[in-house]
C-alpha cells in the first residue's frame, strides 16, 4: 500500500511553485488544479486536473477521485473551495467552513468586525447597483468601492464624488464572482499600511509580521501594491494592539492551524484597523520574503497543516536585516525586451524572479495579474532601503521593444 500523502493545490501560477517544492520535500504527491493547463506551476506538480478553482463541486469530485489527504491554496479565489472540500471530506482545515466564508467575503467580514467591537470603517454590501446609487447621499466621501470576493486590487475604485459612484459600482461588478460589492468609508492611513503573512498553530498565532505596503502613484492602478518592506512604519505599540486584536479575531472564529495574509493599517484617527485576514499565503511572495528575513518557513508549515502533520512551535523570531520586495511592472502595454537593475543596487538583490522573457506581451500595471515578476532585496540600513524604494525608477527599468 502506498503511504505517500497526496495534496491537492488550487491554482497554477508562479506563486504556487514554492508550495509545490515544499510539498515535494515532505515526500508528498502533488496534484494541481485550475482551468489554465498551460500555467507554469503544473510543470512542477506530479499531476494536473482541469477545473475552475471557484467551482466547489468540480474540485470536490476531483478530490474524491484522487483520494487526497489534504487540500491547500495560496490563491484568494480558491480559499472557500478548499474549505468546502476539506469540510465535505473531513480533511484538516484552517477553521470552521463558516468562519472561512466570513473571512473571504468583505461584506460578511466587516459585519463580523462591527458586531464584535473591532475598529471598522462604515461599510455596506449590495447586490443592486440601483439600491446603492439610491443611497449615494448617505455616504461621506471619499469611499472605496470593491467586489466582496476578489483579490489583487481588481475592481477597486476610490470615489471622491457621489456622481462617480455608479461607474465605480459597475467596475466592481465586472470582477465580482457573486455579483456583490461593498462600499466602505475611506480610512486615511498614517504612514504605510501593512500587508504580510502570519501563521497560527492550534488557534494561537506563532508569528505575526507587519510590513510597509507601498504603492506606485504613476501605475495604471495606484491601489495595486507595488512594493513592501519589513519592518513596518506603525511602531511597536500599534503592532502590539493589532496582534492582540488579531488573536481575538481568530479565537472568535475558531481558527486553528493556518497561514494568513493579513492587511492592517493605522488610521489618521489614531485607530489601528484590521482590513483583511485571509487563510492563505499572500499573492506577492510575502511568505518567501518573511522566510528570508526571519528564517520562519510558513510555506512548509502550511503544507503540514493541510495534511495534519506535526508542526514545531515557534519559540522566537526576529528580522535579520532590512528587507524589501518590489513588484516588477510596466507603465504601458507593449513587448518586453529586458529588465535593467543598476549596478549600485545589484549587491542588495537576494532573489530575482522574472516571469516574462524577451518578446512576451506585457500590460500596464492595472492589477496584480499584470505583474511581470518580483525582486527581493536586503539592505544594510533602513536609511538606504528607504532611499532606494523612494527612487525606484532611477535604478529599476522595464525596457520594451
Amino acid at each position: 500500500m502506498n503511504s505517500q500523502k497526496k495534496i491537492l493545490l488550487l491554482g497554477g501560477d508562479h506563486l504556487l511553485i514554492p508550495v509545490i517544492k515544499a510539498a515535494h520535500e515532505l515526500g508528498c504527491y502533488v496534484i494541481t488544479v485550475d482551468y489554465l493547463p498551460d500555467n507554469i506551476a503544473h510543470t512542477y506538480s506530479d499531476e494536473y486536473q482541469y477545473a475552475s478553482t471557484i467551482d466547489k463541486e468540480a474540485v470536490l469530485e476531483i478530490a474524491k477521485r484522487c483520494e487526497i489527504d489534504g487540500i491547500l491554496t495560496f490563491t484568494d479565489s480558491g480559499v472557500v473551495t478548499a474549505g468546502y472540500v476539506a469540510d465535505q471530506l473531513g480533511l484538516p482545515m484552517p477553521g470552521p467552513y463558516e468562519s472561512i466564508q466570513i473571512l473571504q467575503n468583505k461584506g460578511l467580514f466587516r459585519k463580523f468586525l462591527a458586531e464584535h467591537g473591532f475598529n471598522v470603517p462604515k461599510a455596506k454590501s449590495y447586490f443592486s447597483a440601483e439600491q446603492a446609487w439610491g443611497e449615494r447621499d448617505e455616504w461621506q466621501y471619499p469611499v472605496i468601492v470593491k467586489p466582496v470576493d476578489s483579490a489583487g486590487s481588481k475592481g477597486v475604485t476610490k470615489v471622491d464624488l457621489s456622481e462617480k459612484l455608479l461607474d465605480a459600482i459597475h467596475f466592481a461588478l465586472e470582477f465580482s464572482i457573486s455579483g456583490e460589492f461593498i462600499i466602505e468609508a475611506w480610512i486615511e492611513k498614517d504612514g504605510c499600511s501593512s500587508d504580510s503573512d502570519c501563521f497560527s498553530l492550534n488557534g494561537e498565532f506563532q508569528i505575526l509580521t507587519y510590513s510597509s505596503q507601498r504603492f506606485d502613484s504613476e501605475a495604471a492602478n495606484p491601489y495595486a501594491p507595488a512594493a513592501f518592506s519589513w519592518p513596518s512604519t506603525m511602531g511597536e505599540k500599534v503592532e502590539n494592539e493589532l496582534s492582540s486584536e488579531l488573536q481575538r479575531l481568530i479565537s472568535l472564529l475558531g481558527m486553528m492551524s493556518s497561514i494568513y495574509n493579513v492587511e492592517t493599517r493605522l488610521g489618521q484617527d489614531g485607530k489601528p484597523y484590521i482590513m483583511e485576514v485571509s487563510p492563505r499565503g499572500g499573492g506577492n511572495r510575502l511568505a518567501e520574503v518573511v522566510r528570508y528575513a526571519t528564517g520562519v518557513d510558513m510555506i512548509t508549515d502550511s503544507v503540514r497543516a493541510a495534511l495534519g502533520m506535526p508542526i514545531e512551535k515557534i519559540t522566537s523570531w526576529s528580522y535579520n536585516g532590512n528587507w524589501a520586495e518590489v513588484i516588477l511592472h510596466s507603465y504601458q502595454d507593449g513587448i518586453f525586451h529586458e529588465l535593467e537593475i543598476s549596478d549600485e543596487v545589484k549587491p542588495y538583490v537576494r532573489d530575482l524572479d522574472l516571469w516574462v522573457k524577451s518578446g512576451d506581451e506585457i500590460h500596464s500595471f492595472s492589477s496584480a495579474r499584470y505583474a511581470i515578476g518580483t525582486v527581493i532585496l536586503c539592505f544594510p540600513s533602513e536609511e538606504i532601503m528607504l532611499e532606494k524604494l523612494n527612487s525606484q525608477q532611477s535604478w529599476l527599468k522595464v525596457h520594451l521593444k
